[in-house]
């Protein structure tokens, strides 16, 4: 399967449905009355990660998804069927981004995890809703309200337990097939790997962990050069880093240069990557030249204080010892946690009603949430839904703001939403 670690896509909630005007005509029902339903809700759009899945691919098909709609009302008071909520499976380790501001607005890094990206929108009320003494026989219904429609940026982070890294034809793709069920193309050429590849690694006797491959580092990585900035983001949630090298090389120079291009790339990328602990494994041991070099290459890593382990992923040589020292090393590390919001605090953003701004000579445009939803849960058709619109925005202090406005003409066209107004022909 291809491996995508980033689309962008269009989701929205379903709309609510709308109330309806009806009133009870039984045979002995005296005074019969309004009895007109309202519409049900529109569905919930929602996110859920899952280990199902493992990149995005399957989700790369389809940029548009959308919840159900809420149904109409009906008359006996009966409200409309709400719409079925939407839910998406995503891989763990999804990031979802606003596409248009850019800001991260969930991390869904456990299984099961839900997030509610947009709720539905609420079905209009029906004209039961608004009889009172006085007015016994009200003609208003309210039309449901909008689903919210958002465009988002996936991104994919893998999350493993093991980040192994290294120089193309390091051998990294060989030892995780001989260490996991993992089975990356293998070939005797640089970059025969081009995408992330996940194992579940199974040692005897010792609990299981996760390792990923990490192909396109070589000296630039982090400047853009090669798979490498695309790639390294995926070994930022890893909890070790493994760094296999090539001690086939033909002299000490050369591997130690190896050595350091791959710190060095992790360095600058990001402080984060540089502060992960590093386990050094010295690869292809089962080569002659590799047995000569290693103490070589080990006394060079000593005097920095690293220790490094001899392995084989050819044959398996030393693979069970390193395998022993990374199973103990995850189990003694104490990762992080990431300080998440407390959820009994209720954090309240206050949002103006509404903002008038001048788009040219006699046009004006009105936004704000509230007042274009009021204005897409009317309906214009009869007068008794026209005046309640009016008493809505005169208590919401619009008609009051429009008098501050000095420049104002008969005849200015306002826009609210999908509609546009006369100026005092319908606000006055």
């Amino acid at each position: 399967m291809k491996f995508v670690d980033e689309i962008t896509i269009q989701v929205s909630s379903g709309s609510g449905g709308n109330g309806i005007v009806a009133f009870r005509r039984e045979k002995f029902v005296p005074m019969g009355g309004p009895s007109g339903g309202d519409g049900g809700k529109g569905g919930d759009f929602i996110f859920e990660a899952t280990d199902d899945l493992t990149t995005l691919y399957e989700l790369s098909f389809i940029r548009s998804y959308a919840a159900q709609n809420g149904e109409n009302g009906g008359q006996k008071n009966m409200s409309g069927l709400g719409g079925k909520d939407y839910v998406l499976k995503v891989p763990v380790g999804t990031l979802v981004y606003d596409a248009e501001t850019k800001k991260l607005l969930f991390d869904l890094d456990k299984k099961g995890q839900q997030a509610l990206i947009a709720k539905g929108g609420r079905g209009g009320y029906g004209n039961a809703r608004f009889a009172t003494p006085v007015r016994r026989t009200p003609r208003i219904a309210e039309k449901g309200e909008p689903g919210k429609v958002l465009r988002l940026r996936l991104e994919l982070k893998l999350l493993a337990d093991v980040g192994l890294v290294g120089l193309p034809n390091a051998g990294k793709s060989t030892f995780l097939r001989a260490v996991s069920n993992a089975r990356p193309k293998v070939a005797d050429y640089p970059f025969t790997t081009l995408t992330p590849s996940l194992g579940i690694v199974k040692p005897e006797g010792i609990p299981s962990f996760c390792m990923a491959d990490i192909p396109g580092l070589i000296e630039g990585a982090h400047e853009g050069v090669g798979l490498g900035v695309h790639f390294l983001k995926h070994i930022e949630r890893t909890k070790i880093l493994l760094h296999l090298v090539d001690v086939s090389q033909l002299d000490l120079e050369n591997i130690t240069k190896n050595y350091d291009v791959i710190m060095n790339e992790l360095r600058e990328f990001s402080a984060e990557l540089a502060d992960k602990p590093v386990v050094v494994a010295a690869n292809k041991m089962d080569l002659p030249d590799s047995r000569d070099l290693f103490p070589e290459f080990e006394n060079a890593l000593k005097e920095r204080g690293i220790k490094v382990f001899p392995v084989s992923g050819a044959t398996k040589e030393g693979v069970q010892e390193l395998l022993k020292y990374l199973s103990v090393e995850l189990k003694n590390l104490r990762v992080p946690e990431r300080i998440a919001a407390n959820e009994d605090e209720k954090l309240y953003e206050f949002e103006t009603p509404f903002v008038i701004t001048s788009e040219s000579e006699g046009r004006w445009l009105v936004t704000g949430s509230e007042i274009e939803r009021l204005v897409a849960m009317t309906d214009f058709t009869t007068d008794e839904n026209v005046a309640m619109f009016k008493r809505k925005l005169k208590k919401m202090g619009f008609i009051e703001a429009l008098k501050t406005v000095e420049v104002l003409c008969d005849g200015d066209i306002f826009s609210i939403g999908e509609m546009e107004f006369e100026f005092w022909e319908f606000f006055n």
